[in-house]
């Protein structure tokens, strides 16, 4: 486990060098995996510390997994915000995959993601796509592990009701 960060007022600067170089790879490696290309990955590192920059609450228990769970919610805002505005050019996955039916898929879970709840959304990725036990997800969100399997459950047969269309 990290140690709490706390960033004084008279130390911010360093507080917020130290957890920007501790963390940054973890928050863009998790944004990239939720919106499959760099420059949202990119928007979304500078987002999430802006975001502890301007944080009233100076004292974080775990930073690595605050940080990372504001990733990934920020990458989930950019998913939606692109559905809301029916602005879906998704760009390609820089993986050298060269499958074109993989990349729609890809897209297409992206864009299924972004019409989520936000929690379910978040509980979807951390299962499937950062491959997080049940027991993990229930620790990182405060809940119970039958409530993570069962929402679980339920987001499972959304996306499948939303990729039979």
């Amino acid at each position: 486990m990290s140690a709490a960060l706390a960033i004084s007022p008279v130390d911010t600067q360093s507080g917020l060098e130290e957890a920007f170089r501790k963390h940054r790879m973890q928050v863009f490696r998790a944004a990239y995996r939720v919106t499959g290309n760099t420059a949202d990955a990119e928007d979304v590192l500078q987002t999430v510390f802006l975001r502890l920059a301007r944080r009233e609450e100076t004292e974080i228990a775990n930073p690595g997994s605050y940080l990372y769970r504001a990733a990934l919610n920020a990458a989930l805002d950019i998913l939606r915000s692109r559905q809301s505005a029916n602005a879906q050019a998704l760009e390609d996955s820089p993986e050298p995959t060269g499958n074109s039916h993989d990349q729609e898929l890809r897209a297409q879970l992206r864009a299924a993601l972004a019409k989520l709840n936000p929690k379910h959304a978040e509980m979807f990725v951390l299962r499937y796509v950062e491959e997080h036990s049940n027991k993990e997800i229930a620790q990182m969100l405060g809940t119970s592990q039958a409530a993570v399997a069962v929402t679980l459950f339920r987001v499972r047969r959304q996306l499948q009701k939303d990729f039979k269309r």
